[in-house]
């Protein structure tokens, strides 16, 4: 299933300084990743530091997919995930470091031998999601999560999957903030 795809509107001001309508239209970057067929990122928009910088710069969504966020910085997308299949499971573990290498993080993947899912991924930062179409599973080290929706998630840098075993692509919705690991979290990930 071929989800519709995203308009954004993107304010700014004119030289005066009266807000306007500074982009209207279609997400100038939107990536289907080659090692998961049917992954498709959206990029949104994002920003670097915090305070964040309020201008009419040049849009920040323009260029290649990077998974964590910028440094104090945050992250706007949508990522269409596609059913699970079969042999995705069986060898999907293979191409874990070339998907996240695709998105400019190969050492995000966790997966092992032993892992309940083949994307088994960590980041530095804290990801609110919220499922728009579809459904799926969060899976965690211990436990997952089936979310439909208008479900959220607040990731808090865990070690986790999204899992979609419902034959349908699912679109989810993500904003990531860059994070650090607590001290506690720090010393159990060695």
């Amino acid at each position: 299933m071929s989800l519709p795809p995203i308009r954004r509107v993107v304010t700014g001001h004119d030289a005066s300084g009266q807000a306007i309508i500074a982009i209207d239209g279609a997400l100038p970057t939107v990536t289907e990743l080659a090692a998961i067929p049917g992954t498709v990122f959206h990029e949104v928009w994002n920003t670097e530091g915090a305070p964040a910088s309020i201008g009419n710069g040049p849009d920040p969504s323009i260029g290649p997919i990077r998974l964590p966020p910028p440094r104090q910085g945050t992250r706007f997308r949508f990522v269409d995930i596609p059913p699970d299949t079969e042999e995705f499971l069986r060898r999907g573990a293979e191409k874990m470091g070339s998907a996240f290498a695709e998105i400019g993080d190969a050492h995000a993947s966790t997966v092992k031998a032993d892992s309940p899912h083949p994307l088994m991924h960590r980041t530095e930062s804290i990801d609110y999601g919220v499922v728009i179409a579809g459904e799926i599973t969060l899976i965690l080290d211990k436990g997952e999560a089936s979310l439909r929706a208008g479900d959220v998630v607040i990731q808090r840098g865990t070690n986790h999957a999204w899992a979609n075993r419902s034959g349908k692509t699912c679109r989810m919705l993500f904003i990531l903030v860059d994070g650090r690991f607590d001290e506690e979290i720090s010393k159990s990930r060695t």
